[in-house]
């Protein structure tokens, strides 16, 4: 650990305890003046990682009850919101899917399908099939299985600029994809949770799809038209072949499409199957959990199940730390008086027409990530979005929806999403091939982002 991280262990919260003071001074009250010290000296920890994310997270859980904001009863429950065992049981769903191979196949199938002899179709196929596969498992998993057959394509082709065009696009598109389902990715997930803190009822699977599948759909052919202009191949690509399907891959599509179709049926047409059997009390964090039971359960090859408990407790817990925390804080900003405080601050700062309000903060957000961590960046403004819309009467999914969309959207660094890092380690592309594609690729995103949720809203 540098000597600057370490002495960020230490200046954080003495910075945190200066501006709580100094709030206090001010004649805020006490619980806004400890809860605002709170967000300070995580927010360092996480944006700086100057101590391991899940660790930093806990702050909230001990200060918050400590200091009188909530009890320990109330932080607690933080842990057991039902949007954590969504995310818990997405988590496991994606490993079973993993484990049996099938996201594999199912990306083959659709390069096959999509490919051709063109720049264009090659990298447009991997980009479909990289965003389909990102939009039920994570992101990471969906490019570590496809960069081999990427990088294997690039380098037959003997065509540099194609090369890093495909590599860009199977990264870009992991972290598009991403945003068209609620389990997509983690600050979707963190959305969900302070919109119901705030607005008191569930923004379910179907509704964050009407504006999630629309930004994937419009954004992905246009990606792939910036990075594969100017690109013409000499010769015809060998595209990967699928063999026979296996057992547990059959099984394991079977298990997901099940699921999916649950998530998606659950309300609507009609009240949906949960008001035709009277399972009214089901949501979708149950659909989850029944998920990941049945890949522990169903059989697949070798007579095993498809999922065991050995691939299963390799999910990103830590990452529920984090959600769990930002659950916590919210719940203190709410408690604490802080929500609205903030939202009558930046009030009058909020007072451009409303598109380019959106367009701001897609651009602001979506290059503030390429620098720190996403998921921490959705944890911190989400709160302060809610709170902002609240004080402004704009529906507070209108403001958050593209604003978390746009922690996702970043496309000029390797270090700003794991999708990123992973092509970059594949030595094919260096830094300033993927900063100069990036820079365009975020203003694009972001202009995309804001549009689409600005019409369909």
């Amino acid at each position: 650990m540098s000597f600057n991280k370490q002495s960020l262990i230490w200046l954080a919260p003495l910075i945190a305890f200066c501006i709580g003071f100094l709030t206090a001074e001010l004649g805020q009250p006490k619980e806004i003046a400890i809860t605002l010290a709170i967000t300070v000296w995580v927010g360092i920890w996480w944006v700086t990682e100057a101590v391991p994310i899940p660790f930093a997270s806990l702050v909230p859980f001990v200060f918050l009850p400590a200091f009188g904001v909530i009890d320990f009863k109330e932080a607690s429950s933080a842990f057991g919101s039902h949007v954590i065992i969504l995310l818990m049981g997405a988590f496991l769903l994606a490993k079973g899917l993993e484990s049996s191979g099938v996201h594999k196949r199912i990306a083959f199938n659709i390069i096959n399908a999509l490919g051709g002899t063109s720049a264009f179709r090659i990298i447009f196929a991997f980009m479909v099939a990289s965003s389909v596969l990102s939009m039920w498992i994570s992101n990471t998993a969906t490019v570590l299985a496809l960069i081999p057959v990427a990088t294997a394509i690039a380098l037959s082709a003997n065509n540099r600029d194609f090369a890093v065009a495909l590599l860009l696009g199977l990264a870009f598109s992991a972290s598009i994809g991403g945003v068209g389902t609620l389990i997509g990715t983690p600050p979707n997930v963190i959305f969900a949770s302070v919109y119901e803190s705030y607005a008191g009822n569930e923004f379910g699977f179907v509704h964050w799809m009407k504006y999630g599948v629309p930004v994937v759909i419009v954004t992905i052919p246009i990606v792939a038209l910036y990075l594969s202009r100017g690109i013409t191949l000499n010769h015809k690509l060998e595209l990967p072949e699928v063999g026979e399907w296996r057992t547990s891959e059959r099984r394991a599509l079977i298990v997901f499409l099940v699921i999916a179709l649950l998530w998606i049926f659950r309300k609507h047409p009609f009240g949906g199957w949960s008001e035709l059997t009277g399972m009214t009390l089901v949501g979708d964090a149950t659909i989850a959990l029944f998920g990941a039971m049945l890949m522990a359960i169903v059989i697949g090859d070798d007579n095993k199940p498809i999922l065991n408990w050995q691939q299963a407790k390799t999910i990103p817990w830590d990452m529920l730390i984090l959600f769990s925390s930002g659950i916590c804080l919210a719940k203190g900003f709410a408690a604490s008086g802080l929500s609205e405080l903030i939202g009558s601050q930046l009030s009058s700062a909020f007072a451009l027409p409303l598109f380019f309000l959106l367009l701001a903060l897609c651009l602001s957000l979506s290059f503030l990530t390429e620098v720190t961590s996403n998921t921490a960046t959705a944890t911190l403004f989400m709160p302060i979005l809610a709170s902002v819309a609240i004080e402004k009467g704009i529906p507070m999914e209108l403001i958050m929806i593209p604003a978390v969309i746009s922690c996702s959207f970043a496309f000029c660094l390797p270090v700003a999403t794991a999708p990123n890092s992973i092509v970059f380690a594949s030595g094919q592309l260096t830094i300033s091939d993927m900063a100069k594609k990036g820079v365009g690729l975020n203003i694009i995103g972001a202009v995309i982002v804001s549009t689409v949720v600005y019409v369909i809203h």
